[in-house]
């Protein structure tokens, strides 16, 4: 039987090292897709863990959170993979997390809370181009299927992996030329880190 056609399994993708690190959290999806050979992820990276008191399990310091990603059996290496990160600073932190795991050829983006609303960066780490992109009050999957100008009558009648597969397939190879900076440029712009429940009815 060949990797593609027995169930695909975390052990059998590039996230199974996350995984073991027990790096994988507050997973939506967390299996395979519709598409043969091939695994998604929906839910938080942590990044930073906190110290650890006995057996109490604390949450991360800070995660690159809605993560959306898709990897295929036997890769080596993560094709894709979207997520937040509340500061711009926390980027060199998930690029150095995902050391190894991402090609140069793959699609990554980031979107940010504390970078200008109207800014939009190709960052390069280590070889690893990561768009970067501002979030404030929207969500992950909203500003992909935004970004991607996809419907979401075309995609209202999938499941989580369904849904995952058709916007993720869709953001692949992405090539909007926007600016190039660098992390220290993007650290010397990044703004005060907005207090995400500042707005919230208590």
């Amino acid at each position: 039987m060949t990797t593609l056609e027995k169930t695909v399994t975390i052990e059998d993708t590039a996230l199974a090292r996350l995984d073991s690190e027990g790096r994988l959290l507050n997973a939506v999806l967390k299996g395979p897709t519709k598409v043969a050979g091939r695994f998604g992820f929906r839910g938080d990276i942590a990044l930073k863990f906190q110290q650890q008191v006995a057996d109490e399990k604390r949450p991360p310091d800070f995660s690159v959170e809605q993560v959306l990603t898709l990897v295929q059996a036997g890769a080596p290496t993560i094709e894709i993979l979207v997520g937040y990160i509340h500061s711009f600073a926390y980027l060199p932190v998930a690029a150095e997390v995902l050391s190894g795991l991402l090609s140069p050829t793959g699609t990554y983006f980031l979107f940010c809370n504390n970078i200008d609303l109207l800014a939009k960066y190709r960052v390069e780490v280590s070889g690893i181009t990561f768009f970067v992109l501002p979030c404030d009050e929207s969500t992950v999957w909203k500003e992909m299927t935004d970004l991607l100008s996809i419907d979401k009558n075309d995609i209202k009648k999938l499941d989580t992996a369904g849904k995952l597969d058709y916007v993720l397939d869709r953001a692949k190879g992405f090539s909007e030329t926007y600016p190039v900076i660098t992390v220290e440029e993007g650290l010397a712009r990044m703004e005060p880190v907005k207090n995400r429940n500042a707005n919230r009815p208590v």
